[in-house]
């Protein structure tokens, strides 16, 4: 791919900077009282009718005082600056049953919810679990060190704070557009090193059949969209493979220069999710992470937050190298995590 065949930059919407974020009224909404009782109530009445969580769909969580505001939301995710919090669901209200119905019932109404993981989850559970982050097979989530700005294997990826940390465990959100911008600005000759192909990591949860890497360009044009596929850790670990050429000079030139504008607080910003928000992010156009965090003694009050990843009808085309990741490129039918032992459920209390 020739930097000639691009635009020298980008001016959308989600190509924001840092400055332009400190508009809360751009990236936050809150749920008025009329809105949060009809989600209460229509998650108690789905669960007393015995219904599956893992089985919700927009048809069986009817949300008529949120119906205008969702669609508006998957638009501004879609075609927008990419990030949405909503504030004001009141968990300390409510069982973890209930609010992982009301987030999965609102994810309903956004697109098809996707495994997260070998077993099925479209549930996901964010929290240290004690795992090793020196384990090449250790999904970083499951740890409370610093992750690092990454996409997720979905078109949009939504998160509830159940409990936050005593401290730390910031939400940091930076556009890829802006990174792109930049990079061509500085350095358009590792920029253009983004776009061909780099083996990343699948951490151990690897499709039948399939390598336990991918190559997929970190920068994507295709059919007129920019799409970032990024996380560097998995890049590092994807060179414990025999058959994965090693990372020239050049090539960690390239991928350090991405990480400090990542980094650089010019371009990105951060939040505090506080319980019961809901945030929202595009992974097509935004990257995501979270700083290092400590957490409470007392188990009951550790960090929570559950998880979901969506595909969504009416989004952009997908290049032939996101099969290796999604299995299918297939409009709102795509991402997650599929093996031959992928069994889809909504574990609750996982």
């Amino acid at each position: 791919m020739a930097l000639s065949d691009l635009p020298e930059s980008f001016a959308s919407e989600a190509a924001w900077t840092a400055v332009d974020m400190n508009h809360e009224q751009l990236w936050l909404s809150e749920l008025s009282t009329t809105q949060t009782n009809e989600l209460v109530n229509v998650a108690k009445a789905y669960l007393s009718a015995g219904r599956d969580i893992g089985e919700i769909s927009a048809e069986h969580f009817p949300l008529e005082s949120l119906e205008s505001y969702l669609r508006s939301l998957k638009n501004k995710l879609l075609t927008g600056n990419g990030i949405e919090v909503i504030r004001g669901l009141p968990v300390s209200e409510l069982s973890l049953e209930e609010a992982a119905c009301i987030f999965c019932g609102i994810g309903s109404h956004l697109g098809s919810a996707r495994s997260q993981n070998a077993q099925g989850h479209i549930l996901g559970h964010v929290r240290d679990t004690g795992a090793s982050s020196n384990d090449p097979n250790t999904r970083i989530y499951q740890t409370a060190e610093r992750q690092s700005f990454h996409t997720d294997s979905a078109d949009v990826v939504g998160l509830l704070c159940w409990h936050n940390a005593k401290s730390g465990g910031d939400s940091l959100l930076v556009s890829a557009l802006s990174i792109y911008n930049r990079m061509r600005e500085q350095r358009p000759d590792l920029l253009e090193l983004l776009f061909k192909p780099v083996a990343t990591d699948r951490r151990g949860e690897v499709p039948q059949g399939a390598k336990p890497y991918m190559t997929i360009p970190i920068f994507n044009w295709y059919e007129g969209f920019l799409t970032v596929f990024y996380q560097r850790q998995y890049i590092e670990s994807a060179q414990r493979f025999d058959d994965v050429p090693a990372l020239s000079k050049q090539w960690i030139e390239a991928l350090d220069l991405f990480d400090a504008l990542a980094n650089d607080p010019e371009l990105h910003f951060s939040m505090q999710l506080q319980p019961g928000d809901m945030q929202f992010v595009y992974n097509h156009s935004q990257l995501h992470d979270r700083t290092g965090f400590e957490d409470w003694p007392d188990k009951d009050r550790r960090r929570h937050l559950l998880r979901l990843w969506l595909s969504l009808d009416g989004d952009r085309p997908l290049p032939e190298y996101f099969k290796q990741r999604y299995g299918s490129i297939e409009i709102g039918q795509r991402g997650g995590i599929v093996t031959k032992h992928t069994r889809l459920q909504a574990p609750v209390f996982a």
